[in-house]
């Protein structure tokens, strides 16, 4: 990575984090709820742009369908019919637009598929407002160490594959990732239990915290090959530009779609004693 581009990383991140950190541990829980749910909507964008790149419509049908199951899974408790209602109409929808929208035969798969789970996937995010709702006091601490297992994977993944990656991870989808880059992550994933039991989740069992850190810094990773590999699939190089230094929204919550609901999932099996 050129130093330009690493130094605009950096100041972007500068900007960024205290203003989510603003929000996350001192605003209200809609604020956040807002704040996911427009993530959400820019992720979608991006991922129906690659997938559906000359169809306007079918994106912003793709965007709606992905904010509703953001918003039918987080007040889905309250009204269960809502949530299975849409988490039956989206793919039902997935499956008809392309009939409307045909386009070229070859792409129609992709599209069809894509529209079915795209929603699905990009609403997955959804789970760093249920973390932030349901866990009380601990809420923000739960998503800080969710951004922390994510972002300090990713950038423990860089340095050690910067400076100690020789042989790659897997070329084929991502030819710039490296096996040092993936111990760099886990690394990465490992400081933020550190720093989150010692520090801001003393709730957080100190082992239990490591297991999640493995597990979620390793997953984590995987779930950005498969962005990779959908954007190798699309000939795209980012998936926006939204993020200077960045790339786009999904670029930066690629390994979150699958490290928030795994912490998620950890804090329902896993209650507060």
């Amino acid at each position: 990575m050129p130093k330009s581009n690493l130094l605009t990383r950096f100041l972007t991140a500068i900007l960024v984090a205290p203003l989510l950190l603003l929000a996350l541990f001192l605003g209200p829980s809609w604020l956040w709820l807002g704040i996911v749910a427009l993530a959400t909507a820019l992720a979608a964008l991006e991922l129906f742009g690659m997938t559906h790149p000359r169809d306007r419509l079918a994106q912003w049908l793709g965007v709606l369908s992905s904010v509703s199951v953001c918003l039918a899974l987080y007040f889905g408790s309250a009204e269960p019919r809502v949530l299975l209602s849409v988490l039956a109409l989206v793919p039902i929808s997935g499956l008809l637009i392309p009939l409307w929208r045909l386009g070229e035969i070859p792409t129609a798969g992709l599209r069809i598929m894509t529209g079915v789970a795209g929603p699905l996937y990009v609403g997955l995010l959804t789970s760093l407002a249920l973390l932030h709702r349901d866990q009380g006091a601990d809420g923000p601490g739960f998503v800080l160490l969710a951004l922390m297992f994510a972002w300090l994977a990713d950038t423990g993944g860089y340095f050690f594959g910067r400076f100690l990656g020789k042989t790659k991870l897997y070329e084929a989808v991502s030819p710039k990732k490296t096996r040092a880059g993936f111990v760099g992550a886990l690394v990465g994933a490992l400081l933020g239990a550190l720093l989150a039991h010692f520090w801001f989740l003393p709730r957080l069992d100190l082992v239990h915290g490591l297991v999640l850190a493995l597990l979620c810094g390793a997953l984590g990773q995987l779930g950005d090959l498969v962005e990779s590999l959908l954007k190798r699939s699309t000939g795209i190089k980012d998936s926006g530009s939204l993020v200077p230094g960045h790339g786009g929204i999904l670029d930066r919550v690629d390994a979150l779609l699958v490290v928030g609901p795994l912490l998620y999932l950890y804090t329902l099996w896993f209650p507060a004693s």
